[in-house]
């Protein structure tokens, strides 16, 4: 079974990601979505959260599951015989990042890293941009899920309130 690895911290997941593993979908026999879990960053959402709004944007993908990890990409991948790390490039500047990480991974363990480019109307596209548009008020119900767009408006408001107080 030829099972591959979409990495990264989904705070919050965006249409983007999500074009990414369904591309990687149709790629590999099983994609694991593997959420980043570092306890030293201030993320919007808990590690549990975006594993759960994870869980429910992939659930139409029917080889594609999510799960979280500590520590190094590539034990996480040796682990479970995970043969391909499959990245999203939005420009030459992810790639110049990219490259390293994915010359380094090699060098640690016997894994691939497989790099898929963004489509166009998703090139701009980043979790952070995310938060600081909805943060300022923006609409950003056209770059998330539906759901996602309701949990991230909800935070912002909690985290408001809690300043303002």
């Amino acid at each position: 079974m030829r099972r591959a690895v979409c990495p990264g911290s989904f705070d919050p997941v965006t249409n983007g990601h999500l074009d990414i593993v369904r591309r990687a979908s149709t790629l590999f026999d099983e994609v694991v979505v593997a959420v980043g879990v570092n306890k030293s960053k201030n993320r919007l959402f808990t590690a549990e959260e975006r594993i759960a709004m994870l869980e429910q944007a992939c659930a139409d993908f029917p080889n594609v599951r999510v799960d979280g990890f500590t520590g190094l990409l590539t034990t996480f991948c040796a682990e479970r015989g995970i043969i391909a790390i499959v990245k999203g490039l939005r420009a030459v500047s992810d790639f110049d990042y990219e490259l390293q990480m994915a010359q380094m991974n090699a060098s640690l363990t016997d894994v691939e890293t497989v790099f898929v480019p963004t489509s166009p109307e998703y090139s701009f596209l980043a979790s952070s941009l995310v938060k600081e548009v909805a943060a300022f008020g923006g609409d950003v119900s056209s770059l998330v899920p539906d759901f996602v767009n309701a949990r991230l408006t909800e935070r912002l408001a909690e985290r408001a309130s809690m300043n303002d107080g």
